[in-house]
């Protein structure tokens, strides 16, 4: 581990040198090392502090910070949401991220978190799929052809196996994009002229739209028993994909309650309707699937851990290798006391 007092720099991953990473190590290697790394997190999830996001919101989207720390390290991400972006030329979501010795309150790491949230939220979705969709799962629909789409398919493949995909979006250039980004995955990719059609034959459904409404992207009458739904689109106040029906008859798993309770689906429910955390379900403490007609909802909204795990991997993996930048922003006086003298140095 770097010694954040001895440190004269930041190492700094820019977009630029964490796609070369990516292409380095293999995007389902990426993937499948992401997922290890929540996994071994949430298995520790006492050693966390934990909050729901802070989040600033405004008429034409959010802008978030995810903190948390396990002792030893600190971490947070920086976070938007605009739907309105697409059609001006930007990102919907931007992201970069931080890691700190708590010790020290250095700063170790600076990221990117635009590319890695990608990935970050494609491994957690077939992470948690892993341990709640039918065994021998081989074909998903995906809802909402959108940034987030072609990942969190190769994560599906990598991850759970699964080897068909079937595209809708209301958008047809944005399933176009996304088979063609798909052409040489080794997936099988049909894309659909409905969100029915998407669903026919689907034993995961996963939906990723980016509106900031109550959308109904899933009826009831297109969920039938024994379906895993990854709903990883509805992540703030106001912002929902399924009809309610569909969580009624669904057994419900979350990452964070005091979070996904505001903002997951279950914002439309109870504050008493009951959810399975996952970190006990990866723990063993509760069974995730436990009957072939059961239907099993992740109800995602992304949580700080996840971000942490993401950039703890990302630490971890641009040691020895020149995927990152000495970033100069630790003011370092020979005297710690001496700072306005190391400025008037510097003339």
């Amino acid at each position: 581990m770097l010694t954040p007092s001895k440190l004269a720099y930041v190492p700094f991953v820019s977009v630029h040198n964490m796609m070369r990473l990516i292409h380095a190590n293999g995007l389902s290697s990426m993937l499948i090392r992401i997922a290890d790394t929540i996994e071994e997190d949430f298995l520790r999830w006492d050693e966390f502090d934990k909050t729901p996001r802070v989040a600033s919101h405004s008429d034409v989207g959010v802008i978030e910070l995810m903190p948390t720390s396990d002792g030893e390290l600190y971490g947070f991400k920086y976070v938007n949401g605009h739907p309105k972006n697409t059609a001006e030329g930007l990102q919907t979501v931007t992201a970069f991220g931080l890691l700190a010795d708590v010790q020290s309150g250095y700063p170790v790491l600076l990221s990117e978190m635009t590319m890695l949230t990608a990935l970050r939220t494609a491994a957690m979705s077939a992470l948690a799929a892993k341990h709640l969709a039918p065994k021998g799962a081989t074909t998903m629909a995906m809802i909402g052809n959108g940034a987030q789409s072609e990942f969190q398919c190769r994560a599906f493949q990598a991850i759970c196996g699964i080897t068909h995909v079937r595209l809708y979006d209301i958008d047809p250039a944005a399933t176009k994009k996304c088979a063609a980004n798909l052409e040489n995955s080794g997936l099988h990719v049909t894309a659909c002229a409905t969100s029915e059609d998407a669903v026919a034959g689907a034993q995961i459904i996963t939906t990723c739209t980016a509106d900031k409404q109550n959308a109904t992207v899933l009826t009831d009458n297109m969920i039938g028993a024994g379906v895993h739904i990854n709903a990883i689109g509805g992540d703030c106040p106001g912002k929902t994909e399924l009809h309610s029906d569909i969580l009624y008859r669904s057994d419900i798993f979350v990452e964070y309650p005091p979070q996904t309770r505001i903002e997951g689906e279950i914002q439309a429910l109870d504050a008493h309707h009951p959810v399975i955390e996952l970190h006990d379900v990866f723990a063993g403490r509760h069974v995730g699937r436990i009957a072939d007609k059961q239907i099993t909802l992740f109800d995602s909204v992304g949580f700080a851990i996840e971000d942490f795990s993401a950039l703890r991997c990302i630490k971890d993996a641009i040691q020895g290798t020149p995927f990152f930048e000495p970033l100069d922003m630790l003011a370092d006086p020979d005297d710690p006391r001496d700072l306005y003298g190391m400025l008037n140095r510097a003339k």
